[in-house]
């Protein structure tokens, strides 16, 4: 693919991934972005889209959290800024094209598309991710300078993980739709030669403490143990306020009786990557459709999940916006490609089982009538 420098997907997979970094030119010739700085800039103003702003006065760094208004908008400098805007792909179809670019790897794996939009001298500084990235240089060019950390050290005056020890082993000049993909713990420091868009196109590592928490929570609804604690026969407290060597045992018993298998690991993870993020917020249909008239219109135009949808599936398991979903076996194959494609072109004929199940995520604002975004 020329997206990976004329590499395959396996090849990409079992030589560079996860091992070593790779540039690409021209690995999206022509690719002029997905958004404008105005467009960046509304969104930006919006208390549903995660945004910061990343500067450097005089030696120092500096961060603010958005949303930001119009007025600091305008005043802001003309050199020495990064404006930082996530979740790129749940607003604009474009960004979400541009992640569905990279489906050699599992969806399971995605997070978001975030957009780096750098005024001349802009850059968030030397710093390196626990995760996989893939840097697309939209218009403009930015120079990166790259490195293994040896004994990272961070600043402990900047408000970001910021590298005081960073030293570069290479340096490129990316212009416009070249790509370099950064395996986790690669240090790299980006600066903008002149106004520039670098889209970041970002993948999930959940760290072992994070999955065991939420594993963790998840057990809370689905175990069930019988019986309350006893203490019959017992001798008489000395010291009232000492918790009784008897109760921590009995505690001990009914902890170790907590177990759970392969497939509540995996109902887990079905749900836990699933789910969007907190701050998502889905809009229902105006003026919503009967089943009937719904099913006719998806038949003429087609069906798409929204942008904000996550669907994932495993086995008979299907996961849908963080919940589980079990359809019967006539219909798995349908919601494969749904969850596959994320659009099914016109001509689908909806049986009544399936008509229930997809009539109630249009109205949850999860399904959307027609085949392309307007």
């Amino acid at each position: 693919m020329q997206l990976l420098g004329g590499l395959s997907g396996e090849k990409f997979l079992s030589q560079i991934w996860q091992k070593k970094p790779l540039l690409v030119r021209k690995a999206i010739p022509g690719f002029k972005g997905v958004v404008q700085a105005p467009e960046l800039f509304a969104l930006s103003s919006r208390h549903d889209v995660e945004s910061r702003l990343v500067s450097r006065r005089r030696g120092s760094w500096h961060l603010e959290q958005g949303p930001f208004s119009r007025t600091q908008i305008a005043r802001l400098p003309r050199s020495g800024w990064t404006l930082l805007v996530h979740g790129l792909n749940l607003e604009l179809p474009e960004a979400d094209a541009l992640l569905r670019r990279f489906r050699f790897l599992p969806y399971a794996r995605f997070d978001d598309v975030m957009v780096s939009y750098a005024a001349a001298g802009g850059g968030v500084g030397p710093h390196f991710d626990s995760y996989d990235v893939f840097l697309l240089q939209g218009p403009g060019q930015r120079r990166w300078r790259v490195g293994r950390p040896r004994e990272p050290r961070l600043d402990p005056k900047a408000p970001l993980r910021i590298l005081s020890n960073f030293r570069p082993d290479k340096e490129w000049l990316l212009e416009t739709g070249d790509m370099l993909y950064l395996p986790p713990g690669w240090a790299h420091d980006g600066v903008a030669l002149e106004p520039s868009f670098t889209y970041s196109i970002g993948f999930r590592a959940p760290s072992h403490q994070e999955v065991a928490r939420e594993f963790l929570a998840f057990l809370q609804d689905h175990v069930a143990l019988a019986g309350t604690y006893a203490d019959r026969g017992a001798k008489p407290q000395r010291r009232p306020a000492e918790v009784p060597k008897r109760m921590v045992q009995h505690a001990a018993v009914v902890a170790r009786r907590i177990h759970w298998r392969t497939a509540d690991v995996a109902r887990f993870l079905g749900e836990y990557l699933s789910a969007p993020k907190p701050q998502t917020v889905f809009s229902r249909p105006r003026t919503p459709r009967s089943p009937a008239r719904f099913a006719a219109l998806c038949h003429a135009r087609g069906m798409r999940l929204d942008l904000r949808t996550r669907m994932l599936f495993r086995e008979r398991e299907f996961f849908l916006n963080g919940e589980q979903v079990e359809p019967p076996g006539r219909l798995r194959r349908f919601l494969a490609r749904l969850a596959d494609e994320r659009a099914l072109p016109p001509g689908e004929r909806l049986t009544q089982p399936l008509l229930g199940l997809l009539h109630d995520w249009y109205l949850a604002g999860w399904l959307r009538i027609g085949e392309r975004h307007e």
